[in-house]
């Protein structure tokens, strides 16, 4: 479902022009613009409105009666009807009640470290001779899919093997570049995501029959038998779409997020430094880290129920809008130097997870899995650098992290 611009709405030329790749490159100076010159606008390129201001973004955010979650088209098109991100009321009670209850944070709590720690050492084990490492590939994406995978019921997935699945899945969830007429622009670039969602369910499904006759402690398993009627389980119409969201983007922020932060204290030595001696800081140098590049970028859909006026922009009932929350995270009206990374700038809630009844359901497990893997890298290599050589090459603009973070340090 796509937005129509309306007749009388003039679209800036800046917006007209912009292109998919130079979104996915470096998105900060074409929504800097935004924020300043139209704060809502259409995107043809996407096919959809864009709202780039903290203010709009957290007022559509909770407002779920005249802003319902939809998804993207590229999103649709990737998960499917069902998922948690394009479902409300009722339905969408029903899809969090699945799964929260291995994220509570009482739960979360009572397995997290034995989920995260073990392997976090073991990584690390295999690098502190070396010296040097690409931290994203070596460490921080690793852990990330491993602790959601083994959480979810994937323990015999290879670890690469499920880096594999939501690298393809991020390919596809932000295919999103539109042509004229609401078609997408490259539909072969959701080839990879089709490739990896054929094998989600060709490993999936025989689990998933070991599951409905002899269910255990794993999170797809309950997500079966939790809450249906004696002798009943859900359909895999609704497991497969939110086992997709959650292979995607549970999968991948944690160790974005990880990455983010390192080259966050990078920017800091300083800051790095204390965060070092005081492994307390990390919760709080993770968050800076989640704002200054949130790695859920700009993902969260909304439909507007009736023409509303947003930011003085006539919107047409609907229409769908973008909620872009890595720019409200660097929104100049609420944050001081919001381009830099600042352990010590005054704590304001941010955007990362998402607001209102469709914010993130993993979001203290998220944090958690961060944590203790920051925790276990650098008690074991306090002396960790950057690697000068090397850029820091941020990508995306749906999902936002390093491709690489090249490290080093004194063995």
């Amino acid at each position: 479902m796509t937005a129509v611009q309306p007749s009388h709405e003039v679209t800036p030329k800046f917006v007209e022009e912009i292109t998919m790749a130079e979104l996915e490159a470096d998105p900060y100076p074409f929504y800097e613009r935004l924020r300043k010159e139209a704060p809502v606008a259409f995107v043809p390129s996407l096919g959809m409105y864009i709202v780039s201001t903290r203010e709009l973004c957290m007022q559509i955010a909770k407002d779920s009666d005249s802003w319902p979650a939809v998804i993207s088209p590229a999103g649709g098109r990737t998960f499917g009807h069902g998922a948690l991100l394009n479902t409300n009321g009722p339905e969408h009670r029903d899809l969090r009640d699945m799964v929260e209850p291995h994220l509570q944070p009482s739960a979360v709590d009572n397995y997290i470290d034995d989920l995260v720690r073990p392997y976090a050492r073991e990584l690390l084990e295999r690098i502190e001779d070396n010296g040097s490492a690409d931290i994203v590939a070596e460490y921080c994406e690793p852990v990330s899919v491993r602790a959601l995978g083994d959480l979810l019921g994937l323990g015999d997935v290879s670890t690469d093997k499920l880096r594999e699945w939501f690298h393809k899945l991020s390919v596809s969830f932000t295919n999103s570049a539109m042509t004229s007429d609401g078609e997408f622009a490259n539909p072969n670039g959701f080839v990879p995501g089709d490739e990896a969602k054929a094998e989600i369910i060709a490993h999936v499904d025989p689990k998933i029959d070991e599951w409905i006759v002899n269910p255990d402690h794993s999170a797809i398993s309950h997500w079966l038998h939790d809450g249906m009627p004696e002798g009943q389980t859900r359909s895999r119409d609704v497991i497969y779409p939110n086992l997709y969201v959650f292979l995607l983007g549970a999968m991948q922020e944690p160790g974005h997020a990880m990455a983010t932060t390192l080259a966050g204290l990078f920017s800091r030595p300083d800051q790095l430094e204390r965060v070092v001696d005081d492994p307390g800081l990390i919760p709080r140098a993770v968050g800076e880290g989640m704002r200054w590049v949130a790695p859920i970028w700009s993902a969260a859909a909304k439909i507007a129920t009736d023409e509303v006026v947003v930011g003085g922009v006539t919107i047409p009932q609907n229409s769908v809008v973008m909620l872009s929350y890595g720019s409200a995270n660097q929104d100049e009206n609420a944050y001081d130097a919001p381009t830099a990374y600042d352990l010590d700038r005054a704590v304001i809630p941010n955007m990362t997870f998402g607001g209102g009844v469709h914010a993130c359901a993993g979001t203290y497990f998220a944090n958690n899995v961060i944590r203790i893997a920051l925790e276990e890298l650098l008690e074991t290599i306090p002396n960790i650098e950057r690697d000068t050589d090397h850029e820091v090459n941020f990508w995306g603009w749906g999902f936002r992290g390093p491709k690489e973070l090249h490290v080093q340090w004194e063995v």
